[in-house]
């Protein structure tokens, strides 16, 4: 095995990036009438993008799918070997199909072509030759081919396949913007993810209502107050009036200024010592920007009033944090 170094390690790596980037740059100018034709037959499709390829092909054709799936394209990828065994059937007159072959001559790939045909759907392929087989029989041909590989030995797909990857990408993002794919539609196809649940979750969704939320009235006395706070563990109490409408927040700063002033707990009303003008939300804001809110007030909980100011709920940074929002 030939002598390596760490110059020769980074001098490779970077020369492959280069090359790669280079690759990428080039297609640029190929985006034409071709692929705008590419986005008009896969907006027109009533069923399903199917995404297929062989070898490393396969592999970025998988990820395309999974692309096109999650930006408002319904899409899946089906292997080519295992269509010509049965998975044929996972193909409808309704879709449409993306072909991805560098060379455009995969015999499993091209295995199927007269089933397509046959079943009269579009056919986009993504060749680096487009009179290749594949390219001459597809409806439309949008070419990925690269000079040179990365790999020094001009074999192991590299470039061929970042550039087939970033046309994949380019369609994805096409489609999208012209579907008027926005952020609500983004956060319904990735619910799990922390992206979506900023987006979906709302703050009714994870504050603490009904008997969760730490409630006293402006008479009780502090002593009182004090246990319903620590019954709670949310380090606060709300108060109310008569008619319970919220009259203020009880918080551990007002503890503080309370115990300084040497105020007798069994005697002081809670009243006397709450804090009013509390930071209130609405249970339909997002609980993102609920977040926010008490990160620009420096607080850890929003009292939570409807719109006809009821006291609802009361939200914590804690619920945020186990909501995985924070």
């Amino acid at each position: 095995m030939p002598e390596q170094s760490s110059i020769s390690y980074t001098a490779s790596a970077q020369r492959t990036i280069r090359m790669e980037a280079a690759a990428v740059a080039a297609l640029e100018e190929r985006i034409g009438a071709d692929f705008s034709r590419a986005c008009e037959l896969l907006l027109q499709v009533r069923g399903r993008i199917i995404v297929t390829g062989m070898g490393k092909s396969g592999h970025i054709a998988r990820k395309i799918a999974a692309t096109l799936a999650s930006t408002g394209s319904p899409a899946f990828f089906v292997h080519p070997g295992e269509a010509s065994h049965g998975d044929m059937g996972m193909i409808t007159a309704e879709d449409a199909v993306i072909a991805l072959s560098n060379s455009g001559a995969v015999p499993e790939i091209l295995t199927l072509l007269p089933l397509l045909k046959r079943l009269g759907i579009p056919l986009v392929s993504m060749t680096g030759n487009a009179e290749s087989p594949l390219g001459q029989s597809s409806d439309v041909h949008l070419d990925t081919g690269v000079d040179t590989e990365a790999c020094p030995l001009d074999l192991a797909p590299t470039s061929s396949t970042t550039t087939a990857l970033v046309m994949g990408d380019a369609l994805a993002i096409a489609l999208l913007e012209a579907r008027g794919f926005t952020a609500d539609d983004f956060a319904f196809s990735h619910p799990g993810g922390t992206l979506g649940r900023q987006l979906l979750l709302k703050v009714r969704d994870v504050m603490k209502s009904g008997l969760e939320i730490p409630i006293v009235n402006a008479d009780i006395k502090l002593s009182v107050a004090l246990l319903e706070i620590s019954n709670k563990g949310m380090g606060m109490t709300t108060v109310v009036d008569t008619a319970g409408k919220l009259a203020g927040v009880f918080t551990d700063g007002d503890l503080r200024r309370a115990l300084d002033a040497r105020l007798d707990i069994n005697e002081t009303s809670i009243g006397q010592l709450m804090s009013t003008g509390a930071k209130t939300i609405d249970p339909d804001m997002l609980a993102a920007a609920a977040l926010r809110i008490m990160e620009e007030n420096e607080i850890s909980s929003l009292v939570v009033l409807d719109h006809n100011d009821t006291l609802t709920g009361v939200l914590h940074l804690k619920d945020l944090l186990h909501a995985g929002i924070a």
